[in-house]
């Protein structure tokens, strides 16, 4: 059996054995919107739960619309073309919209980058700036939530007369679900808040999960930072596997992203019977699997059917390497992660990005990992406690051998955005 895994921005084509392989597990097939820009026009114009944007955007003195870094695959040059008409027709002028990208703790987006999310027209004509999470001083302090979490947000977007939100609704390894309220915290939030946000208190929580909103305390807590912001109107999309838009909402920031929410419900979801020994999954290709620490998001999607003891098996380009300076310290100081994961539940340790390693540590808690790439090493791969293989086809292999001949292999090509569940 072929099949080609999400890997890169070509896709992996691997052969597997045909009598082993559960799946391909993959998303429901449903049609594309035929003309994403007419239906576009139609939301803006009848929005959910919310006036229509142009009677929003009129009389406003100036307006901040935040959208997703470029480790989002969103549509963001087809949403932003008619948003920033409107808002021009309204008579909010050029000069006073200001595009903010979200990049919460991530990189800034250089020129290139904003050419490819935003299309070189919009990037030549209008005011683009990069959110960035470690200055404090460019954040406003709102208040504390009362779990405690103190709220610095960007004070480009809360200071704005108008503030509108884009982005793009998958599911997600904390907050159940992307977009929406997640642009904004942690979109646009201070490492003060996301260190809090992001920590063991919420993270460890059973419900903090993939595909999990109902008691998610991750998502409580970001969707009630979110509204101490403030937020006047939302673009979404739901994408399907070609990365085509599927649906398409618009409106209010809770009532439309519910409205996405509920679509993406009912196509992510795959039933599976029984655990598997083996998966093999991908982090869904570019831009998603160019980092380990973005590749982890694959693993944490698969761990529903994987076996105590068994392997996830996952293959992700790794472009840009293992992922920010802070990232790479924070697994070269913690060899055991049992020790690590007593370290963040004292009261005194803390290190940017150890949410995801915490994140990590869940899934080698469960079963082990084999990593195939090209854009790490053996050795640091070794390094970040997963297992290098030279080939999917030689890690299922290896595998099977050792499973023996009832061994079950379940295959997610598009990684993370398919959510596989167990029916017994």
């Amino acid at each position: 059996m072929r099949i080609t895994l999400d890997y890169g921005r070509k896709g992996l084509e691997v052969e597997l054995p045909a009598e082993r392989v559960i799946g391909p597990l993959a998303i429901q097939d449903v049609s594309p919107i035929a003309d994403p820009a007419t239906a576009l026009a139609l939301a803006l114009a009848k929005p959910i739960g919310s006036p229509a944007l142009a009677e929003l955007a009129r009389g406003r003195r100036n307006a901040c619309i935040l959208v997703c870094d470029i480790t989002r695959p969103v549509p963001s040059r087809l949403i932003l073309t008619p948003l920033l008409q409107t808002l021009e027709k309204q008579g909010i002028s050029r000069r006073d919209i200001l595009i903010l990208v979200a990049t919460g703790l991530h990189r800034p987006n250089e020129r290139a980058e904003l050419e490819e999310m935003l299309g070189p027209e919009i990037v030549a004509k209008y005011r683009i700036e990069n959110h960035h999470g470690k200055v404090l001083a460019e954040h406003d302090y709102l208040g504390e939530t009362p779990n405690g979490v103190p709220v610095y947000l960007d004070s480009r977007y809360v200071r704005a007369d108008l503030k509108i939100t884009t982005g793009l609704i998958e599911p997600h390894l904390m907050a159940g679900y992307s977009g929406g309220r997640k642009v904004i915290c942690p979109g646009i939030a201070g490492l003060e808040t996301v260190k809090v946000w992001h920590g063991p208190r919420f993270l460890e929580d059973p419900r903090a999960d993939c595909g999990i909103v109902d008691g998610n305390p991750v998502h409580e807590e970001n969707t009630r930072i979110a509204r101490m912001a403030g937020c006047d109107f939302i673009v979404n999309v739901v994408l399907d596997g070609q990365r085509r838009i599927t649906w398409l909402g618009a409106g209010d920031m809770i009532a439309a992203w519910e409205a996405g929410v509920h679509f993406i419900e009912g196509v992510v979801k795959v039933p599976v019977e029984g655990p598997v020994d083996v998966v093999v999954t991908s982090c869904a290709g570019y831009p998603l699997d160019a980092t380990w620490y973005q590749a982890i998001k694959g693993l944490t999607g698969a761990l529903p059917i994987v076996k105590q003891g068994g392997t996830i098996v996952l293959a992700a380009s790794l472009s840009e390497g293992v992922g920010s300076p802070e990232f790479q310290q924070l697994i070269a100081d913690n060899p055991d992660l049992a020790v690590f994961k007593q370290l963040i539940l004292g009261k005194d340790y803390f290190v940017m990005d150890q949410w995801q390693l915490e994140e990590f540590a869940k899934v080698v808690a469960r079963c082990r990992v084999k990593v195939v790439s090209d854009g790490i090493s053996p050795d640091v791969l070794s390094r970040c406690h997963v297992e290098p293989a030279p080939s999917v086809e030689e890690a299922v292999a290896d595998c099977l051998a050792e499973y023996g001949p009832k061994a079950r292999v379940a295959v997610i090509p598009k990684g993370p955005y398919v959510l596989p569940y167990l029916v017994r």
